[in-house]
């Protein structure tokens, strides 16, 4: 093979490489994404008791991901956009399948069972909505109108609510958000946006009556965890016991009681946050939230830097989309927010979520590098 067939070159403003000609990769993009996996995987392997199945099995998870963003980061944005409609639509089939056929866990129906895999379609909706509400406004006038707010609101509201009857509220709420900061991005104006904040708090009481015994149960915990200890507030309180035990350095990594004792539960997955606390302390998480904030703002560039309506509206709203997840899963296991079943994005054991959001960063990468390509 020649050398000129492998040139690599660094782009003068990016960090996109370009090499065995037209192949596509954001570099700085994905050396945060291994550095942010890398780390969860050495904390993940202490929350699973020092047990390298876990390990091995989140490695094959993430090698999956990051095919789906190799893959991804290789079709322009056009494509990605011609394709939103189906994918969207195809998301909404699946969660009347699910409503439907779904495989029944714990006392929600939120998986599809293949056969050969399981998986949840719910993550899916977490691109597909933000990509759709970014078509529905590619090529109208911004900012939206009202008319086409509430457009964008009945797209991001149908998922949203069946989700919510699986029942998966948390889940639901992220897929809302999402549709919600892609309206935000547009520009809609202060008048439009206190309307709708209005009609969200109007609708609380309504909301309230759907919502199931646990998930009222958890709005009460939150308020009060003391008043249920050994019940529905055992799990924040222990939580909230190994983050403060960690203080400034931590206890060591393996060396974590709560969850080596098994007080702490659900450690390897939506409390693996305050895994992470007790055994590499305030420290450790300081050095976790800059990575998370350095792809965050990775994310933010590419999105000022794009170059059309479809990409500005997508790679802004996945970016701020992925800084809600942290900040929910952080806020939560801390007692700063209700527990709503929220995963730390890249961290928790779980492979839809982390195939889907690796997906999502390939088409940062897309939009990034094809806008170089059409820029040279």
């Amino acid at each position: 093979m020649s050398l000129a067939s492998l040139e690599w070159g660094r782009a003068a403003s990016g960090g996109r490489k370009r090499g065995f000609k037209g192949f596509v990769v954001d570099m700085p993009l994905l050396l945060i994404l291994f550095a942010i996996v890398g780390l969860g995987m050495v904390v993940l392997y202490s929350a699973g008791s020092a047990e390298s199945g876990m390990v091995v099995r989140q490695g094959m998870r993430f090698g999956v991901g990051l095919a789906a963003f190799l893959v991804i980061a290789q079709i322009p944005p056009h494509y990605l956009r011609i394709f939103t409609p189906w994918m969207y639509l195809l998301g909404i089939g699946l969660l009347l399948v699910v409503a439907v056929e779904g495989q029944i866990t714990m006392g929600a129906q939120r998986w599809l069972d293949l056969g050969f895999v399981s998986f949840q379609p719910s993550e899916g909706l977490k691109l597909a909505v933000p990509m759709m509400c970014a078509w529905f406004m590619h090529e109208r006038r911004l900012p939206p109108t009202f008319a086409q707010v509430l457009v964008m609101g009945l797209i991001v509201l149908t998922p949203a609510l069946l989700i919510f009857e699986q029942p998966d509220l948390g889940t639901s709420l992220l897929v809302a958000a999402a549709g919600g900061l892609t309206i935000l991005l547009a520009g809609i104006s202060v008048r439009v946006m206190l309307a709708f904040g209005a009609l969200g708090l109007a609708t609380l009481p309504v909301l309230w009556t759907v919502m199931h015994d646990y998930q009222k149960a958890r709005i009460f915990t939150f308020l009060n965890p003391e008043s249920d200890p050994l019940g529905t507030g055992y799990n924040i309180i222990q939580s909230k016991i190994a983050i403060g035990s960690g203080g400034l350095f931590g206890k060591g990594w393996l060396n974590g009681s709560q969850s080596h004792l098994e007080f702490l539960p659900e450690r390897s997955t939506d409390f693996i946050f305050a895994v992470m606390a007790e055994e590499f302390g305030l420290l450790g998480l300081c050095l976790l939230i800059v990575l998370y904030l350095a792809l965050v703002g990775r994310g933010l560039y590419i999105a000022a830097e794009a170059q059309d309506t479809f990409s500005r509206l997508l790679a802004g709203a996945l970016s701020l989309t992925f800084f809600v997840y942290v900040f929910v899963n952080a806020g939560m296991v801390s007692g700063l927010l209700p527990i709503v079943g929220v995963p730390l994005p890249l961290i928790s054991a779980g492979g839809t979520s982390m195939v889907t959001l690796l997906a999502g960063f390939g088409m940062l990468a897309s939009i990034h590098g094809h806008r170089k390509l059409l820029a040279a």
